[in-house]
């Protein structure tokens, strides 16, 4: 699946933000592939952040995230940087993520 998403960084903390992306615990990133993510990339364009996801099932990813202590302990210092935090439901493939309006 691939999945697009849209946050917003704080503008007072984009710094902090970019900061924060360099260094991303090793114990997440490997519960990130654990959980069937081949590829994540986020862009930055003034505050606004796009990600694009390629996932095996991102329901799934999101159930296996849930509880996860590494992913607990990154979304906390997360939420204080982003004005707008995606919820990642489960139903993130429909109802969360960013529509496809053209493709090439």
């Amino acid at each position: 699946m691939r999945i697009a998403l849209h946050t917003m960084v704080r503008a007072d903390r984009s710094d902090e933000y970019q900061g924060a992306r360099q260094e991303v615990p090793e114990e997440l990133i490997a519960a990130i592939r654990t959980a069937g993510v081949s590829e994540w990339t986020i862009w930055r364009s003034g505050t606004d952040l796009f990600h694009l996801l390629e996932v095996e099932d991102y329901p799934a990813m999101i159930a296996a995230w849930e509880n996860l202590p590494a992913n607990i302990a990154w979304r906390a210092p997360m939420a204080e940087l982003l004005e707008v935090v995606h919820g990642y439901s489960a139903q993130g493939a429909t109802a969360s993520s960013l529509p496809v309006v053209w493709q090439l």
